[in-house]
């Protein structure tokens, strides 16, 4: 495969010791920010965006209200825990489509959103699409 593969795999000599292990441990970056650093503004970001669609109302009523079919689970919509345990969805149903992201249980606390005993069935989107319908959804290209 080239160059490129042959120094993945060996490692770099330029004060990296292993750059495939560097990679795994999402400590790589660009310069700026590393995968971890990334990843976690992504969750809270996600939360956030989340929490902001559905909200827990202790004083009116004790009830949920939820702009969108927004959840979380720690079981997919087959009742399995999702990747074996230790993890969970969250999953929101916009106008544009259905979207989602799975994180560490050690997150469960930050989404203030419904929990479901299991997420609704996963329509195959793929990131690609998810950030597709999330800029229709940003920019209200969508009908009601």
């Amino acid at each position: 495969m080239g160059k490129f593969k042959d120094d993945y795999e060996r490692g770099w000599d330029d004060g990296f010791t292993n750059a495939k292990e560097l990679a795994k441990s999402g400590e790589f970056s660009d310069g700026y920010h590393t995968f971890n650093e990334l990843y976690y503004y992504r969750m809270l970001y996600n939360a956030a965006f989340f929490n902001d669609m559905a909200y827990y109302d202790n004083w009116a009523d004790g009830s949920w209200h939820v702009e969108y079919d927004v959840h979380k689970s720690k079981k997919h919509s087959d009742g399995e825990d999702c990747f074996g345990g230790g993890w969970f969805i969250v999953m929101a149903e916009l106008p544009t489509g259905q979207i989602s992201n799975h994180y560490e249980m050690k997150y469960w606390d930050y989404f203030k959103i419904p929990e479901k005993e299991k997420a609704n069935v996963w329509d195959g989107h793929t990131p690609k699409e998810a950030a597709e319908r999330l800029r229709k959804f940003i920019l209200k290209e969508y009908e009601i």
